[in-house]
């Protein structure tokens, strides 16, 4: 598996042994957060919410990154429903294409 990725085998395993970052576990503990506000809100909030529900918490993250880590994980906002269009005033009259013209 080296030879086909073309490096060392000694840096494979120094890679492969070596712990996780500062950064990795940051945002793993901050992954944990984001999923908890997503599940409480039901499904619906997107990045921009989750990051002022976190900042409301003293966390500090920027936008970005929590959009990031949602995008990993394959979290999103609920998108909009399209309304029925509705009349207002004249809504109880028929059409007046359908009216019967003939009288």
């Amino acid at each position: 598996m080296c030879r086909v990725l073309r490096v060392n085998r000694s840096g494979y395993y120094a890679w492969l042994c070596s712990p996780n970052s500062e950064r990795a576990k940051e945002d793993e503990r901050l992954l944990g957060l984001i999923k908890h506000h997503w599940l409480a809100s039901g499904s619906v909030y997107g990045h921009r919410k989750i990051t002022r529900d976190l900042r409301d918490l003293g966390e500090r993250c920027s936008r970005h990154r929590v959009h990031r880590l949602m995008r990993t994980e394959g979290l999103g906002a609920q998108v909009g429903y399209g309304r029925k269009p509705r009349f207002h005033g004249s809504a109880r009259r028929r059409p007046t294409c359908l009216t019967d013209s003939s009288t």
